[in-house]
């Protein structure tokens, strides 16, 4: 997963069988928990950056007394993933990295770990069918769970495995970092570099457009990169300005959907309605996609399930043509 930028001033479950995310194996219910959260953490191979990240935001007596918990854990591979502070390159593949973080980087860190922990302890079997049902995390911030029978998510992300039990709570391990919302959608896009066309197209059109990604939602956006501006014709933002307004509404429009929309709900075949009026066709082989009517060739969904307080955002690499 390539690092998401927009979150550079604040700071998106390997498939398994519903059986296994349902239900703990009987060996594990006849061998009662001998360890808790932190304790477990820590003797699990895979979550050696994860227990070092907890260390420095100095969570871990939260992990290791309080009582109830639900941690959603990331592994080491997501971790490497991260970029902090925006600069390119990964904050948190190494414990060295980790240890190494600057007053500002820990308090990133800490909002991230706290939107992975709720307090209340949830079993996989016990998350609702949603479809994304809104829970709230430690740090006070909006999650929406998922279990259906692909598994279960969490803000579209999987569960890779459930149910590991300790002594005051249970982990479930999950294949990417969750970034909590640091803005609505419009705030969310307009600090990451990659999205500076869209932005100028956006206020192009002015605020009917702006009023729109800043409403309430729910609301899901497909949000074209600069270079997808580029490849439709709009080789700068001088020429989206010199574009006439009403020719670049209908096309902001068709991006954007009515609903909470993570890749988790996503089918093959869906044709959700865009604000536009028109309607775009959801393919999932080979990696989900997006196309617009007036597209040929569909669009490929680059990042995924980037949380914003009134919807989430999917980038995509080609303009949603009406």
């Amino acid at each position: 997963m390539k690092s998401f930028r927009m979150y550079r001033q604040s700071m998106s479950i390997i498939a398994a069988a519903t059986l296994t995310l349902t239900a703990c194996s009987k060996s594990d219910d006849d061998k009662p928990a001998e360890k808790n959260i932190n304790e477990t953490v820590a003797a699990d191979a895979q979550l050696t950056l994860f227990e070092a990240a907890v260390v420095k935001a100095g969570m871990s007596n939260t992990l290791a007394s309080t009582s109830n918990l639900t941690l959603f854990a990331p592994d080491d591979n997501a971790l490497k993933q991260i970029d902090l502070n925006g600069d390119g390159t990964a904050d948190l593949d190494t414990e060295a990295k980790i240890k190494a973080l600057d007053a500002n980087g820990v308090a990133v860190l800490t909002t991230v770990l706290q939107y992975h922990l709720l307090t209340t302890k949830v079993m996989a079997a016990d998350v609702p069918a949603g479809p994304n049902a809104e829970i709230s995390t430690y740090g006070g911030k909006k999650a929406f769970a998922t279990r259906n029978n692909a598994g279960v998510f969490i803000n579209g992300v999987k569960v890779k495995k459930a149910d590991i039990a300790a002594t005051n709570g249970v982990i479930h391990i999950v294949e990417r970092v969750l970034m909590p919302p640091m803005g609505n959608i419009v705030e969310t896009i307009a600090i990451n570099p990659n999205f500076t066309f869209l932005v100028a197209a956006s206020q192009r059109v002015g605020l009917d457009i702006l009023n729109t990604l800043s409403a309430p939602g729910p609301l899901t956006a497909f949000a074209p990169t600069n270079q997808a501006f580029i490849d439709a014709g709009y080789p700068s933002i001088a020429s989206i300005q010199a574009t006439p307004a009403a020719t670049l509404k209908p096309i902001l429009l068709n991006h954007v959907i009515a609903a909470r929309l993570f890749t988790s709900d996503l089918t093959e075949g869906a044709q959700p309605a865009s604000l536009g009026g028109g309607k775009l066709t959801i393919t999932l082989a080979g990696g989900a996609k997006v196309k617009g009517n007036g597209n040929t060739t569909a669009a490929s969904l680059s990042i995924t399930d980037v949380m914003a307080t009134n919807g989430v955002i999917h980038v995509v690499d080609k303009i949603l043509l009406p």
